[in-house]
């Protein structure tokens, strides 16, 4: 006899007994199981299983490019997807607090995983970067975070017009 975990009730943990482990079946055209066979010909029939892939990082080129204090440029970098963490914590930093506008800067710093050759990228990187760099970057973590896009296609109701409106807020995190 195998116990499950407790249900989510908070109950008592539920007995379950296992039947023996049985051959597989598979259900034929006429009134009943049918052993399955396992042969050549039924494996190639068989599509493989789906695995689902979740693509987390996003290359991007910056318009003008960071610049570090040799006066070197780096423009192409990554982004992976934020987590809830990644919007949390910079709540709790006193920069934030102090400025709300500096989340965006703070959250950046979190989630951009390499900036050219740089060995590595923090808040202070971020807040050094040109002001269409950050706008540009700030769009980016808000089309990744939302499924690709923050626009929706939308007509007009008295001219039956067809536009795009923006869906993001006006800073990250704000969604």
């Amino acid at each position: 006899m195998r116990r499950t975990a407790a249900r989510a009730g908070g109950g008592a943990p539920e007995a379950r007994v296992e039947a023996p482990a049985q051959a597989p079946v598979e259900t034929g055209p006429g009134p009943g199981p049918v052993p399955a066979v396992d042969s050549p010909a039924s494996a190639a029939q068989a599509p493989p299983p789906q695995q689902d892939h979740l693509r987390t990082e996003f290359p991007f080129q910056l318009p003008r490019g960071y610049v570090d204090e040799s006066g070197t440029v780096h423009r192409d970098g990554v982004m992976r997807l934020s987590t809830a963490r990644d919007e949390l914590v910079p709540l709790r930093d006193v920069r934030v607090q102090e400025n709300p506008a500096y989340l965006s800067v703070v959250l950046l710093g979190r989630v951009i995983t390499r900036l050219g050759a740089l060995p590595m990228v923090h808040d202070g990187i971020v807040e050094n970067m040109f002001a269409s760099d950050l706008a540009f970057l700030q769009d980016f973590y808000r089309q990744i975070n939302a499924e690709g896009h923050t626009r929706a296609a939308v007509e007009c109701p008295h001219c039956s017009e067809p536009f795009e409106v923006e869906l993001g807020g006006s800073r990250l995190g704000e969604s």
